[in-house]
């Protein structure tokens, strides 16, 4: 009797140690790409609407606009803090301003700086 229940708890330790090693063998990738269930439909099960990042243009995601962006934030900054953004659309006008007016950023015509602000909320907000 005692050899049965040792046998029914060690098997769901051999069952999860089998797995660990299924995965051990496929090897572990830092880069690989995960689901993030905070994300807008991952928990939903609904695909992914987001854009390849671009190796290009500091691997932003591809899309209208990433050049611009680029080209017009890497003066000052890595895309690194642009890729960890999520900011409200209001948010994103306010620091477009401050970077103006405080920073000391260049500011292109008025066409530019829609496309730019236009891609940075449509890949960067928290609105969507």
């Amino acid at each position: 009797m005692t050899q049965i229940r040792a046998a029914a708890l060690a098997a769901p330790v051999l069952l999860s140690l089998t797995a660990m090693q299924g995965a051990a063998q496929q090897g572990y990738d830092p880069m690989r790409p995960t689901a993030n269930p905070l994300m807008p439909g991952a928990l939903a099960g609904e695909p992914s609407e987001a854009a390849a990042p671009n190796p290009d243009f500091g691997n932003l995601p591809d899309g209208p606009g990433v050049e611009e962006t680029y080209y017009q934030c890497v003066a000052c900054h890595s895309t690194a803090i642009i890729r960890q953004q999520h900011l409200t659309d209001e948010r994103w006008d306010y620091l477009w301003t401050w970077m103006v007016e405080k920073q000391g950023m260049y500011e292109p015509d008025d066409e530019t700086r829609d496309i730019v602000l236009s891609y940075l909320k449509t890949h960067f907000s928290a609105e969507r």
